[in-house]
């Protein structure tokens, strides 16, 4: 169950389910750019459960839509999607391009929060 075998508008839909939590079709369709059919939402919604990605629960005559995942364990699986692909799954690579962004402004907070990471990192053999 991969973000790699979503498409764009799949990707799209799955972003709307994780900021809502859940939803039914016609929120999804509401909050989708330039969506398309409302008929094309259900099969797409019901295309992403056949795939795993989602479930539903039956609300009246309504189907409510949720992830099967959080989004914590989507966003990790996505970044070593990312790490693989570009950085040669190199977890500095990855750091290293993200701090070299020119709009990448930390504050001291974040600063001493990767100094404090990095610090765990290096005490378990990492």
């Amino acid at each position: 169950m991969a973000a790699i075998d979503l498409s764009r508008r799949e990707r799209q839909i799955m972003d709307i389910i994780y900021r809502l939590e859940k939803a039914t079709a016609n929120e999804v369709m509401g909050l989708l750019p330039k969506p398309p059919s409302y008929s094309a939402v259900r099969a797409m919604l019901r295309i992403l459960e056949e795939k795993g990605h989602l479930r539903h629960i039956q609300d009246g005559p309504r189907y409510v839509y949720s992830s099967t995942v959080t989004p914590e364990k989507a966003s990790r699986s996505a970044l070593r999607h990312v790490m693989s692909t570009f950085f040669e799954g190199s977890a500095a690579q990855a750091m290293a391009a993200l701090l070299d962004e020119a709009g990448a402004e930390l504050s001291t907070e974040d600063l001493e929060r990767l100094s404090q990471l990095i610090e765990t990192a290096k005490s378990e053999g990492r």
